[in-house]
């Protein structure tokens, strides 16, 4: 990669980046965390190697580093929630919700996290990315209002712009001739029996091929992975988003 196509990619993400802030001003949610990947973590950094949220972002209480906490993640309701939903949502009088109803959202208990004691509002929107990636951008308010009506009216925008800057910001970096992972149906489908904790000989009978056949499947679409053993290549193929995690779903 050249280094005004670097310049290019980090530039965009920082104009990604001020979008984010700006708009949280436009709302009234102008306090924002984010995170290009919740399970690691590294801050989003910018081309100065700066944390964005020293540079371009602020937080309710500024005393609050969260993202020097290597734990602060697993604490956060906001980013448990961002685990169990692809969607946009809301943070209101202490409760989650969304445009529909949302059983496992809801049932999230917001407990007292550090940044409970502050937000009082708080409109949430997950990116949920390739390879297993989940990042979030948390635009938030210490004062409560009914956040209802700003939220059908912004929350798809804001989702379309968390997707890009997080998406971006992920990419920096990779080349274009990275190699793509391409399963057959047939390894689609050994996988996803063998993520259900199917056997070979189970997989075999359910569909009517030989348990050798099976073997042969599951050899190839560890390879074409890079890599080794069962365990491994249903992981890696969970990550790349061939299995799904709905285990009732047609094998079909």
């Amino acid at each position: 990669m050249t280094s005004t196509t670097a310049q290019a990619e980090q530039d965009l993400v920082r104009a990604l980046a001020v979008r984010v802030r700006d708009e949280g001003a436009k709302i009234g949610l102008p306090y924002i965390a984010v995170s290009a990947d919740i399970g690691d973590p590294q801050p989003m950094l910018g081309a100065d190697g700066r944390p964005f949220a020293e540079t371009l972002f602020e937080w309710l209480d500024p005393g609050l580093h969260y993202w020097k906490d290597r734990s602060f993640a697993l604490r956060s309701p906001f980013v448990f929630g961002a685990r169990y939903t692809a969607e946009p949502f809301f943070f209101v009088a202490g409760r989650f919700g969304t445009w529909r109803p949302a059983p496992r959202l809801e049932r999230i208990e917001v407990l007292q996290a550090p940044e409970r004691l502050a937000v009082g509002t708080a409109i949430i929107a997950p990116a949920h990315l390739p390879g297993g990636i989940i990042g979030a951008v948390v635009w938030a308010s210490p004062e409560v209002f009914d956040v209802r009506p700003t939220f059908e009216r912004e929350a798809a925008g804001l989702h379309a712009l968390t997707l890009k800057l997080l998406a971006a910001y992920n990419d920096l970096g990779v080349a274009a001739d990275s190699e793509e992972v391409r399963l057959t149906r047939r390894e689609i489908q050994c996988l996803k029996w063998a993520a259900d904790g199917k056997t070979d000989a189970d997989i075999g009978q359910i569909m009517k091929i030989s348990t050798p056949t099976v073997r042969f499947h599951m050899r190839n679409a560890a390879d074409k992975m890079g890599v080794a053993g069962r365990p491994q290549a249903v992981h890696h193929a969970t990550t790349l988003g061939y299995i799904g995690e709905r285990k009732s779903r047609s094998r079909a």
